[in-house]
């Protein structure tokens, strides 16, 4: 039996393919269009056996397509901007720009080993002048239609990179790269103004027949509406506060207040701008970082002001007003409520630091009763201890009459959150 020689056979085909140019894309308006697009690697040296698994995966999809009659688009790029070309070059002296193009020309001739049916003709690096000049013109058509501005806001830190990391690049709160534990860090950057497009974007999602529900709910989250009330809490103590704005999806839950709570960038900041212990409390702050996770995840810190808010359904009701580490200047008006009894963040800050629980919310099941004693209860059932709010179903009913009676009494309005 003829054993079968790869380095001969494999490089005659890839060497025909390449000639015969067999895989270049033409334009044929009398086929079907199909584009297979995996994401471009990052040069960092060599391919690995992810990437052998990534454009394999690829590869047969695009050679299905092409067997069926597609006119199939397969291109490759090179996500060839990033911390790694500056880290590289900073530890070894070396010219960040020599040593991405070294490295992509060993993992282009790593990869046409692997005889993937790519166009290398349509080869783009991101790197390139010629590629990030188109970039350029977007961002300022972008920019001249009002869809892009500047503004300071906290970003995902990593400490020895010096770089800034999207949600998904911090893992358990460190980062995916160094392995440093994430800082929170005050920038002054750019964003989308999604906002102009949340309803449309989300009406968008529910066309999206056999999608993940899981991965729905992701992009529900970070479009970032939310449907609740703004409302205004009095406040008595001895600063010059009035008052404190707050937004909240359960304002129904107001009688099972037993704090409030600020962003250390909230106005009232200002008063304890000399305050070393604000000072240090605001340091230790930064150890956390933005995403939803590290926040869950970080133990609950807080820092007692003078103020005392009173209820805006009760004023016999006063309780405490807190800084606290889990809150956030860029949502709603960077103040919250806290209800121990029903949200599970609250309820570790409130037993931290001693605050009163009030069930408003009687859970349907009595296993569930049963349990409240140890974690927030955050179930459907009927209101309780709220006077008249008493016996409506929650959250069905009980929001949208809440919303209504602080709209009757002038203390605040309907209202969709929108973040960016």
């Amino acid at each position: 039996m003829t054993r079968y020689n790869f380095k001969i056979i494999e490089e005659k085909w890839q060497n025909y393919w390449v000639e015969n140019k067999s895989f270049k894309s033409v334009v044929d308006k009398n086929k079907k269009k199909f584009y297979s697009l995996e994401m471009f690697p990052y040069p960092l040296g060599k391919i690995h056996m992810g990437h052998v698994r990534n454009y394999t995966i690829g590869d047969v999809l695009a050679r299905f397509k092409m067997m069926q009659g597609y006119n199939v688009l397969h291109p490759m790029g090179w996500d060839s901007f990033g911390m790694p070309a500056e880290n590289a070059a900073k530890q070894n002296n070396l010219d960040p720009k020599k040593w991405t193009e070294k490295n992509i020309k060993t993992m282009r001739d790593q990869l046409k080993q692997l005889g993937l049916s790519i166009d290398w003709d349509k080869e783009i690096s991101t790197c390139s002048p010629e590629y990030y000049k188109h970039q350029q013109a977007f961002f300022l058509e972008l920019y001249d239609k009002g869809l892009v501005y500047r503004k300071e806001n906290y970003v995902n830190w990593d400490p020895v990179d010096e770089t800034v990391l999207a949600n998904e690049q911090v893992i358990d709160g460190r980062g995916w790269r160094s392995g440093a534990l994430v800082e929170r860090k005050k920038l002054n950057q750019w964003f989308f103004n999604i906002s102009k497009f949340s309803d449309e974007l989300l009406e968008g999602l529910e066309t999206l027949d056999g999608w993940p529900n899981k991965v729905k709910t992701m992009q529900k989250n970070w479009i970032g509406k939310s449907f609740g009330c703004e409302l205004d809490f009095e406040i008595e103590g001895s600063l010059p506060v009035k008052n404190i704005k707050c937004f909240t999806t359960r304002p129904d839950t107001l009688f099972g207040c037993s704090f409030v709570a600020v962003s250390i960038d909230h106005p009232i900041a200002r008063f304890y701008e000399n305050d070393k212990n604000f000072l240090a409390f605001k340091e230790e702050c930064s150890k956390t970082g933005t995403t939803e996770e590290s926040i869950a995840q970080a133990e609950k810190l807080g820092f007692p002001t003078s103020l005392m808010a009173i209820n805006p359904l009760d004023p016999s009701i006063k309780v405490p007003v807190f800084f606290a580490n889990f809150v956030l200047m860029d949502y709603g008006f960077g103040a919250i409520f806290g209800c121990p009894a029903h949200d599970q963040r609250d309820f570790d800050f409130a037993k931290k630091y001693n605050l009163n629980f009030i069930s408003v919310i009687d859970p349907i099941n009595e296993k569930d009763k049963i349990e409240t004693n140890n974690k927030a209860y955050t179930g459907p059932g009927k209101i309780i201890n709220s006077k008249f709010l008493n016996n409506l179903n929650a959250p069905d009913q009980s929001i949208l009459e809440a919303i209504k009676i602080l709209e009757e009494k002038k203390i605040r309005k309907k209202k969709k959150l929108i973040s960016d």
